[in-house]
C-alpha cells in the first residue's frame, strides 16, 4: 500500500514503470492507478506508437509540481487534505488530467467541486482566498467559473442590509471588514468583487471606500505628500493668504517603465469602476488619482473623464477635512518648464463652472453658486503657490485669476497676495504689465490690513498705489460717518475710489509720478494732515467754551451792571481825591 511520495518516488516495493514529467521536476508512478482515474493519461497511452510507454510530458498543465503530486496521491488513494489555499489548483488539475465520473465514481472533479461549492462559496476567507489563489491559473480559473463564483460569493456577503447583518451564511460580516480584505486581490479580480457587489445593490458610499482603500495601498502615488511647510517670505505673507506654501512638486517618477505599465492597468480599471455618483468618492481622491494617470501616461480619453469629474466635485474642497492645496498642486511632467500643471487647473475651473445653469431667481439655492467663494479661496491659495515660479506667463496667471467672476470673491486679500507674489517673482514686467496684473484686484474688497500693507508695496505701480490709498480713506470717512450718524438712510459723501481718482486733476497724478520712490512721504503727509485736523478740532472745542462764557454774561441783570460800575467809579473818585489834599466833605450834625 502506497503511504507517501518523497522526492517524486513512490514509496513502494514495486518498482516504478511510468515517469511523469511536470516542468523540471519528474515522477517516478506506476501506470495502473494513474490509468484508472485520468482519461488524460489513458489517451496519452492509447495514442502513443511506443509498445512500452514509460515517460510521458505534462507539459500544458495549468498547475505547478505541488498540485500534480496531490492529484497523484489521490490516484493512489491516499487521503488527501482539500483546503482553501490548494484547492483552485488542484480542480484546475482535475479538470486538464479528466478525472471524471466516468472513469471512477467519487474521481477527483466531483470532490473539489463539492469543496467549492459547499466549503469554499459559504465562507468568506475562504472564498478571498481561493480567490487570491487563481492569479496564477489564468484563463482556467475563469474557464471553470472559480473567480465568478468566489466573487459573487464575497459580494453577497460583503452587501448587508438595512439592519447591518449580512446577506448570506457567512458570520462576522460587516460594511467596514470587506473593504480590508478585498486589498490582497489583484485588479482585474478586485474588478470582478466590484462589478458584483454592484449589481447586489451596494451602496455607491461604501463602493466607493472600497475603492479609495484600493487604490491607496496599490499606487504609491497616491500617497499624500508631507505636511505643507511655511510659506516663504514676502510680499503679503502677514495673513499667510490661504494654506500654507508646498515646498517643491514632486517630479521625480516612483515608476520603472515596467511598473508604470503595472500602475497604467490599475489606473485604468480603477477609473472603470467609480460609481457614477459624485459622492461616491472624495474630490481629494480624485485629484489624486488624475496626478497618477498623469504620470503614468494613461489614455487622454481616461485622463479628461478624471478631470471632469474632479472639477465636478472642486466645491467640495475645502469642506474635506482630508483635502488640502497640495492635492490641487499637480506637478507638469510635459517638461514646459512650470512646476505645476495651470492648464489642468484651468480645465478643472471650466467643468465646475459648466456642470449646470444658474437659477437667477434663486441664488442662493444653486449649488454652483454657492460654492464659488469655496473654489474662489481655492483658486486664490493655487495661485499664490504657482506664481513663485519664473516660467509662468502673465496670461496665464490673468487667464486663471479671471476665471472665476467677480461675484465669487468677496475679498481680494488672497488674490492681492498672489498678485504680490507674483511680482515679486518677475521683477522685469513692464510698469504696463504690472498696471494690467493689479487690475485683476478689486481695492475696495481689500481688508484695512491688506490695504496698510498696499499703500507702502513698491513692487505695485504708482496708479494702484493710489487706489489704495483712496480706499483706505473712503473706509476710514464711512467708518466714522456711520459711528457718529444717527440716520440709517445716511450716504457717504465719496461714494467710491473710482468717482474720486476721475475727479482728481490730471496735473495732481502726474505729480504723484515724481514722489514715486519715496512713498513713505505721501503717507507721513496723510498723517501730517490728520494730526492738524485733531489740533484744529480740540482749538475749535476751546473756542466754542469761551462762547458759551460770554453768552452767559451777557444774560445777567443790566441793573446790577450798572450798580457795579457806578460803585467801581466812587471808589476810583474818592483815591483820586485822597491823593490831591483836598479837604473831605463833612456831614452836618443835626
Amino acid at each position: 500500500m502506497v503511504h507517501e511520495l518523497l522526492n517524486g518516488y513512490v514509496l513502494t516495493d514495486i518498482p516504478s514503470d511510468l515517469m511523469v514529467q511536470v516542468g523540471e521536476f519528474s515522477f517516478h508512478l506506476h501506470k495502473f492507478p494513474l490509468l484508472s482515474k485520468s482519461g488524460k493519461i489513458n489517451r496519452m497511452m492509447y495514442e502513443s506508437r511506443e509498445t512500452e510507454l514509460r515517460k510521458v510530458s505534462l507539459n500544458e498543465l495549468p498547475v505547478g509540481p505541488e498540485a500534480f503530486e496531490l492529484a497523484a496521491k489521490f490516484c493512489y488513494g491516499v487521503a488527501i487534505d482539500l483546503t482553501a489555499r490548494s484547492i483552485a489548483a488542484l480542480r484546475c488539475a482535475a479538470e486538464h488530467l479528466e478525472m471524471t465520473e466516468d472513469l471512477e465514481e467519487g474521481n477527483l472533479f466531483v470532490k473539489t467541486e463539492a469543496f467549492i461549492n459547499y466549503v469554499v462559496l459559504s465562507s468568506w476567507e475562504d472564498s478571498i482566498s481561493v480567490l487570491r489563489s487563481c492569479e496564477e491559473l489564468s484563463t482556467w480559473a475563469e474557464n471553470l467559473q472559480i473567480v465568478r463564483r468566489c466573487s459573487e460569493s464575497i459580494a453577497w456577503k460583503a452587501c448587508v442590509d438595512s439592519t447591518g447583518n449580512p446577506k448570506g451564511s457567512a458570520p462576522n460580516t460587516s460594511p467596514d471588514r470587506w473593504c480590508e480584505d478585498v486589498l490582497v486581490l489583484r485588479i482585474d479580480h478586485f474588478v470582478r468583487v466590484i462589478t458584483a457587489v454592484k449589481v447586489k445593490g451596494m451602496k455607491h458610499e461604501l463602493v466607493g471606500a472600497g475603492i479609495m482603500h484600493y487604490a491607496m495601498k496599490s499606487l504609491p502615488g497616491m500617497m499624500k505628500d508631507g505636511s505643507p511647510g511655511p510659506g516663504e517670505d514676502g510680499g503679503a505673507s502677514k495673513w499667510n493668504c490661504g494654506p500654507r506654501a508646498i515646498t517643491a512638486a514632486k517630479r521625480d517618477d516612483p515608476y520603472s517603465s515596467l511598473e508604470r505599465k503595472d500602475q497604467g492597468t490599475i489606473v485604468k480599471s480603477l477609473i472603470s469602476i467609480i460609481p457614477p455618483q459624485n459622492d461616491s468618492v472624495t474630490c481629494s481622491f480624485l485629484l489624486r488619482l488624475l496626478k497618477v494617470a498623469n504620470m503614468v501616461n494613461v489614455s487622454p480619453a481616461l485622463v479628461i473623464e478624471l478631470e471632469k469629474r474632479a472639477g465636478m466635485q472642486l466645491e467640495k474642497a475645502n469642506e474635506e477635512t482630508l483635502t488640502t492645496l497640495s492635492d490641487l498642486l499637480i506637478p507638469c511632467f510635459n517638461k514646459n518648464g512650470t512646476t505645476y500643471d495651470v492648464d489642468l487647473c484651468q480645465r478643472l475651473l471650466e467643468h465646475f463652472l459648466i456642470q449646470g445653469p444658474i437659477d437667477v431667481s434663486g441664488p442662493l439655492t444653486n449649488p454652483v453658486v454657492n460654492a464659488k467663494p469655496i473654489v474662489a479661496r481655492l483658486v486664490d491659495s493655487y495661485l499664490a503657490e504657482v506664481s513663485r515660479n519664473e516660467n509662468l506667463s502673465l496670461t496665464k496667471f490673468q487667464a486663471l485669476a479671471q476665471a472665476l467672476p467677480g461675484s465669487a470673491r468677496s475679498c481680494d486679500d488672497g488674490l492681492y497676495c498672489a498678485i504680490d507674489s507674483y511680482l515679486k517673482a518677475h521683477p522685469m514686467l513692464s510698469e504696463h504689465e504690472r498696471t494690467r496684473l493689479c487690475r485683476l484686484m478689486d481695492c475696495q474688497k481689500l481688508s484695512m490690513e491688506a490695504c496698510a500693507h498696499a499703500a507702502q508695496n513698491e513692487r505695485l505701480p504708482v496708479r494702484i498705489v493710489i487706489q489704495v490709498i483712496l480706499s483706505e480713506q473712503i473706509k476710514l470717512n464711512n467708518a466714522l460717518a456711520n459711528a457718529s450718524s444717527r440716520d440709517h438712510h445716511y450716504q457717504p459723501v465719496i461714494p467710491n475710489t473710482k468717482t474720486l481718482l476721475e475727479e482728481t486733476p490730471q496735473s495732481f497724478q502726474d505729480g504723484w509720478e515724481n514722489a514715486k520712490k519715496d512713498i513713505s512721504a505721501l503717507k507721513f503727509d496723510l498723517e501730517s494732515v490728520k494730526t492738524k485736523y485733531l489740533e484744529l478740532q480740540h482749538d475749535m472745542e476751546g473756542l466754542q467754551q469761551q462762547f458759551d462764557k460770554v453768552t452767559d454774561f451777557k444774560h445777567k441783570s443790566a441793573w446790577s451792571s450798572s450798580w457795579k460800575k457806578l460803585i467801581k467809579m466812587t471808589k476810583i473818585t474818592t483815591i483820586e481825591k485822597a491823593g490831591s489834599g483836598s479837604p473831605a466833605i463833612k456831614t452836618p450834625k443835626r
